[in-house]
C-alpha cells in the first residue's frame, strides 16, 4: 500500500518541478510586458511619436497623390506598409534606446531569468505599440483616401506582417542599441532582412483590396506565416548570444 501511495506523489512532484520553469518563464515575459505598457501609458512617449510620424506620412501621400479613386486604391497597400514600416522602425529603435539610456537593459540582463524571456517581453510590448498605432491609422487612412480597409483578410495580413516585422526588428534593435550609430544602423540592418515580409504583406494586402479570392493570395500569406515562425525561432535561439556581445 505504501508503494502505491508513493507513486502518484512522485509523479506529482515531477510534474510540479517540470512546470515551474515554464511558469517562471511566462511570469518573466508578463512582467516585462506589463512594465513596458505601464511606462508607456504614463508618458505616451513612444506611441505618440509613432502616431505623429504615421499621420504625417499619410498626409504627405494624400496631398502628393492627386489621383482618381481607382489609382488611389492601387497604391493603398504600398502606402500603408511604408507607413507601418517606418513608424515601426522608429518605435523599435526608441523602445530599446529608452531601456539602454535608463539603465533598465542592464538590470534585465542581470535578472535571474532566461534571456529569451526578455526578448519575448520586448517583442510583445513592441507588437502592442505597433498594433495600437495601426488601429488609429486605419480609420484615418480610410477617411482621407475613401477606401474601406476594414476587411477580415486585410486585418489578418496586417497582424501577420506586424508580427514578422516586430520579431526580427526586436532582435536587431537589441543588437544595434549597443552602438553609437543605433539610429542609423537599425534601418540599415532591418530593411534588407524584413524585405520578404514587407513584399508578401504588400502583395497580400493589394490582393484583398482588389477583391481577390483567398486562394489567389494564399502564397503570400503562407510566406508571412513561414517568415513569422522562422524568425521567432531564430530570435529565441540567438538572443542570448547577441545581448552578451
Amino acid at each position: 500500500m505504501a508503494r502505491r501511495s508513493s507513486q502518484p506523489s512522485a509523479i506529482r512532484r515531477q510534474r510540479t518541478a517540470s512546470a515551474q520553469p515554464s511558469g517562471k518563464f511566462l511570469k518573466a515575459i508578463g512582467a516585462i510586458l506589463w512594465k513596458d505598457l505601464r511606462a508607456e501609458f504614463r508618458s505616451w512617449e513612444l506611441i505618440s511619436a509613432m502616431l505623429v510620424f504615421s499621420l504625417l506620412i499619410i498626409l504627405i501621400f494624400n496631398f502628393a497623390l492627386e489621383l482618381d479613386v481607382k489609382t488611389r486604391q492601387s497604391v493603398t497597400a504600398g502606402v500603408l506598409w511604408s507607413t507601418f514600416a517606418f513608424a515601426g522602425t522608429l518605435g523599435l529603435n526608441r523602445s530599446m534606446a529608452i531601456e539602454k539610456d535608463r539603465g533598465c537593459l542592464d538590470g534585465l540582463l542581470l535578472a535571474p531569468v532566461d534571456r529569451s524571456a526578455i526578448y519575448f517581453g520586448k517583442f510583445f510590448s513592441n507588437l502592442a505599440f505597433m498594433l495600437i498605432v495601426e488601429i488609429i491609422v486605419l480609420p484615418v487612412y480610410s477617411l482621407l483616401y475613401n477606401t474601406n480597409l476594414f476587411q477580415p483578410g486585410l486585418m489578418l495580413v496586417i497582424l501577420l506582417g506586424s508580427v514578422g516585422y516586430t520579431a526580427v526588428g526586436t532582435l536587431l534593435a537589441a543588437m544595434s542599441v549597443q552602438t553609437r550609430t543605433r539610429d542609423i544602423l537599425l534601418p540599415i540592418l532591418l530593411f534588407p532582412v524584413a524585405f520578404a515580409v514587407l513584399l508578401a504583406a504588400v502583395k497580400a494586402s493589394g490582393g484583398f483590396l482588389d477583391g481577390a479570392e483567398f486562394s489567389e493570395v494564399a502564397f503570400p500569406i503562407d510566406l508571412l506565416i513561414t517568415y513569422d515562425v522562422i524568425f521567432i525561432a531564430v530570435s529565441f535561439m540567438v538572443f542570448d548570444n547577441i545581448v552578451e556581445e
